[in-house]
């Protein structure tokens, strides 16, 4: 169950010959020591080489091929796309040709053909390349290949469904993890640490006592401690509730403004945006950044600023007054002002069949740690928002074949257009348009689905994995009735509160609810865009309307 060792991940080149000894000295330079380099000349028999690499089981990293190529050097991209879907394809392009070569390129780029185009470098130290490269790099080793070594140890027999939220919650923040089982040397020498009878899974990670009986949260909440460490008489300037893009921009902005201040999540950091493979529209990403990756370098920025971030704990409750005070399980936190941003969950399935194999071949979210696990498998994903999307295009690296299932009668409707366009490129995706899932099931995990049409007819397919992202629903039960919230349970803010809620005729400032002192962004918050930026952006504007509450009565 151990990641079994991999040949040397290769860069393959394919170039011209008027270009061959400058990218091959270029990639040779930087990257001989963790990379296998290969430059081929010509399209001919290079997508034969290609093949020959994948058959012998050497995972291919990264695609450049040369855009001077005599011949269709897109359709060679393409070709080799479906020989090894995990790649990241590159596009090089010489000064000489690069205006030219746009007109082609841009288009291609834009259906997801490749994944972006790059000057050739004309000389050296040319960082702009290489932080291309590498940034494609990691995102491959992250998604794709195995970790080389493993931070945290998983021990479990793979009967134990918490181990697929163990695992999704690792990828997201970054741990690299190894599975064992129960009977190979490092399971026995884990299991003699703790009792043979201990209950699986079992986690251990930065000698730190091992986990038995291990869940998603318990492992989240191990992470970065307990807010029990501030101290019993700790008050934040500003509790956050939600690690999602809008509780991060809030922390950055809250903490480097000299507020005390403290986040809650009871999951990873970055909401269901961590779990996006790659978001292509976010501000000051032209080649995309995926959810982790986002989330992960916000998360850093945060506690550069002093920021205190605590995983694996879920606010129950929240009790009013001149200090807010929250409880989250085993605990209590008190605020000056509160910023409740913790977004919006899955909606379930609602088929028992299938809630009884959740974590065993069914999944809540994209669950990018299983992804490489259906490498040639068939999958399936009910959704058809933005995440949908992304899960698709990433999903489709790997399975054989990819069905979205959507009950609206296409696509266009409620995802955006570069995803629907990227998807129509993809021959192992295809799109159930008015139709639901309503049974599956299997021995131990998940085998079968029932798919049901608009007039009831009914097909059962043979499936590996089944993605749910079925739109959202927020996760305000915990709020007490002062603040208010619209029919759905979003939480009603500035304008959109009733008149009659007003203080002295005056609505709340535009991020406040109807309790002074708390404030609400991103999803979570009635009337929100629902987008990654825009979610951003209310967290940031949430901390100057924290600082006018906070800010002491004119005499």
């Amino acid at each position: 169950m151990s990641e079994s060792p991999r040949q040397r991940p290769v860069i393959l080149l394919v170039s011209s010959r008027a270009h061959r000894d400058a990218l091959e000295d270029e990639f040779r330079s930087r990257y001989w020591r963790d990379y296998d380099v290969r430059t081929l000349e010509g399209i001919d028999g290079a997508a034969d080489a290609a093949a020959a690499l994948v058959q012998d089981g050497h995972p291919i990293a990264l695609l450049g091929v040369d855009h001077s190529l005599e011949g269709d050097p897109l359709a060679l991209v393409d070709e080799l796309r479906r020989l090894s879907p995990s790649s990241r394809r590159i596009v090089l392009v010489s000064m000489a040709s690069f205006r030219e070569a746009l007109d082609e390129l841009r288009p291609a780029l834009a259906v997801g053909r490749l994944d972006t185009y790059l000057l050739i470098p004309q000389g050296p130290r040319d960082e702009e390349f290489h932080t291309a490269i590498a940034e494609y790099l990691s995102e491959w080793a992250t998604t794709t290949s195995g970790p080389e070594v493993a931070g945290v140890r998983i021990v479990d027999d793979g009967r134990q469904p918490e181990v697929a939220g163990i695992r999704d919650f690792l990828d997201r923040m970054g741990a690299p993890w190894t599975r064992y089982r129960p009977d190979s040397p490092v399971g026995r020498e884990l299991l003699a640490e703790v009792g043979q009878d201990a209950p699986l899974p079992l986690v251990a990670a930065f000698d730190r006592p091992a986990i038995t009986g291990a869940t998603e949260r318990l492992v989240a909440s191990a992470f970065y401690g307990s807010p029990r460490d501030l101290g019993d008489d700790y008050v934040a300037d500003l509790l956050i509730i939600g690690a999602g893009p809008a509780g991060l921009a809030a922390a950055v902005y809250g903490a480097s403004e000299g507020l005390r201040t403290v986040v809650l999540d009871p999951e990873a950091v970055g909401g269901q945006a961590g779990t996006s493979s790659m978001i292509r529209n976010y501000l000051g990403f032209p080649r995309g950044v995926s959810g982790m990756r986002l989330a992960f370098r916000a998360r850093l920025q945060a506690t550069r600023f002093g920021a205190r971030i605590f995983t694996g704990h879920a606010v129950d409750a929240m009790t009013l007054g001149d200090l807010h005070e929250v409880s989250y399980g085993d605990g209590e936190l008190r605020a000056r002002a509160v910023l409740i941003a913790c977004g919006v969950r899955y909606r379930r399935l609602g088929v028992p069949a299938l809630e009884a194999l959740v974590g065993t071949g069914v999944h809540y979210g994209a669950a990018a740690s299983v992804a490489r696990e259906m490498e040639g498998r068939d999958v399936m994903i009910v959704g058809g928002g933005n995440s949908a999307g992304q899960a698709a295009i990433h999903l489709a690296r790997f399975a054989r074949s990819v069905t979205m299932v959507i009950r609206r009668p296409s696509l266009g409707e409620t995802m955006s257009s570069y995803l629907v366009d990227e998807i129509a490129t993809h021959d192992d995706i295809s799109v159930s348009t008015c139709s639901r899932v309503t049974d599956g099931g299997g021995d131990g995990r998940l085998e079968w689905v029932l798919l049901e049409g608009e007039h009831g007819e009914q097909q059962r397919m043979p499936i590996d994995g089944l993605f749910l992202l079925l739109g959202a629903e927020p996760g305000t039960d915990w709020l007490p009735d002062e603040v208010v919230r619209d029919a759905r349970g979003f939480v009603l803010t500035g304008r959109d509160i009733p008149k009659d809620r007003w203080r002295d005729g005056r609505p709340p400032a535009p991020l406040e609810t109807t309790v002074p002192g708390v404030f609400a962004a991103g999803d979570v918050r009635a009337g929100s865009m629902k987008r990654v930026a825009s979610a951003s952006g209310e967290g940031a504007g949430a901390v100057s309307q924290v600082h006018a509450h906070l800010a002491p009565a004119p005499d």
